[in-house]
C-alpha cells in the first residue's frame, strides 16, 4: 500500500505554512499527501438536528480550513496527490491514528490557541513523544525552510535508537542529492555538564577514537546500500544539545533517533531531542526505534 505523508491543519499560521515543506517532499519521492483536520464536534453531530446552527458554523469553518490547505498545497505543486479529512478525535489522538498508516507524520511548530511566545506547540510536541512512525516538525529560519543549503544533517545517538535514524537520513539525501552531514557529539566522563573544552590529552583522543569507532560502525550497512551518498562524518566535542542548533543553521533538515523515557507523565522526549524540537534553526525528523525505511529498499519510489 502507499503510504502518505500526513500533515495535521488546523487553520493556525504555522499550520498553512508547514503545508508547504511536505508538498515540495511529496513532489521529490512521488507520496501522495494526506491532510487531516481533527475535530471533536463530529462526534456529537448525531445529537444535533439537521438544521443546527452550531453544527452548520463548525462545518463551515472545518470546510474553510481543509479547503485552504489543500489549495495551498495545489497551487505549490498541482502534480502532487492531496486529500483531505476530517478526524473524530483530539489532535494528538487523531495524527497518532493516522500515523499508523503514513510514511511520516508533518506538524507545524506551533497550533491555533497556543501561548504567543510558546516555541512549539503542545500537539506537535505530544506527536513527537508517542509516534511510532518518523515525525517531521517544521520549524527554522528562512534558508532552512527553503532547503538552499543542500545538505542534511543527522545527528548520530546511540546504537540501540539510531537505527532507523541512519536509514531514513541515506534515504532522504539520496532523493535530495545532497550531502549528508553526520555528527557524533562526545564528551569525556566528568565533563557530561561542562561547556567549556575538554583538556588536550591521552583521554580526551581516547574518547575522540571512540566516538570515531562507533561512527563507522554505525553508517557502515546504510552506507554500503546508499553508494551515491556523499557523506561528511564529523566527531566534535561538546554536548550533543549545543552542537547540533549550532550546525542545524546550515543544514536543510536536522534527523535525530527518538530518545525516549516512560515516567508517570507517559512518554516523554529525551533532553537533545527536546531542546531541538524547540530551537533548531530548520525542520526536525524524529525517528523513533522499528520505523521501516521511509523508501522503499530496493531504492524504487511509489
Amino acid at each position: 500500500m502507499e503510504l502518505p505523508l500526513v500533515v495535521g491543519v488546523d487553520g493556525s499560521e504555522a499550520s498553512l505554512l508547514a503545508v508547504d515543506w511536505p508538498v515540495d517532499e511529496a513532489a521529490r519521492s512521488g507520496f501522495p499527501l494526506r491532510l487531516v483536520y481533527a475535530s471533536l464536534w463530529e462526534r456529537h453531530e448525531g445529537a444535533l438536528l439537521p438544521g443546527s446552527v452550531e453544527r452548520s458554523s463548525e462545518r463551515v469553518m472545518v470546510e474553510s480550513i481543509l479547503g485552504s490547505a489543500t489549495e495551498r498545497a495545489r497551487r505549490r505543486n498541482p502534480d502532487v496527490r492531496v486529500t483531505a479529512d476530517v478526524s473524530a478525535a483530539e489532535a494528538v489522538s487523531a495524527l497518532l491514528d493516522a500515523g499508523d498508516n503514513a510514511r511520516a507524520l508533518v506538524t507545524g511548530c506551533r497550533g491555533r490557541g497556543e501561548l504567543k511566545g510558546l516555541l512549539l506547540g503542545s500537539v506537535s510536541l505530544a506527536v513527537a513523544a508517542r509516534a511510532h512512525c518518523p515525525v517531521i516538525v517544521v520549524r527554522g529560519d528562512e534558508a532552512g525552510l527553503a532547503g538552499t543549503h543542500e545538505r542534511i544533517m543527522l545527528g548520530a545517538g546511540e546504537p540501540g535508537a539510531s537505527e532507523e535514524a541512519v536509514r531514513f537520513a541515506f534515504d532522504e539525501a539520496e532523493a535530495r542529492a545532497c550531502i549528508l552531514d553526520v555528527v557524533r557529539a562526545w564528551r569525556r566522563p566528568g565533563y557530561e555538564t561542562v561547556d567549556r573544552p575538554v583538556p588536550a590529552g591521552e583521554p580526551a583522543r581516547r574518547h575522540e577514537a571512540q566516538a570515531s569507532a562507533l561512527l563507522d560502525a554505525l553508517l557502515r550497512d546504510a552506507a554500503a546500500d546508499h553508494p551515491r551518498v556523499r557523506v561528511r562524518r564529523a566527531t566534535v566535542e561538546g554536548s550533543a544539545r549545543k552542537v547540533l542548533l549550532d550546525r542545524s543553521a546550515a543544514a536543510d533538515l536536522l534527523i535525530i533517533g527518538a530518545g525516549r523515557r516512560h515516567d508517570h507523565y507517559g512518554f516523554q522526549l529525551g533532553r537533545v531531542a527536546h531542546t531541538v524540537l524547540h530551537h533548531a534553526a530548520c525542520p526536525v525528523v524524529v525517528v523513533p526505534s522499528g520505523v521501516p525505511p521511509s523508501r522503499s529498499p530496493a531504492g524504487e519510489r511509489p
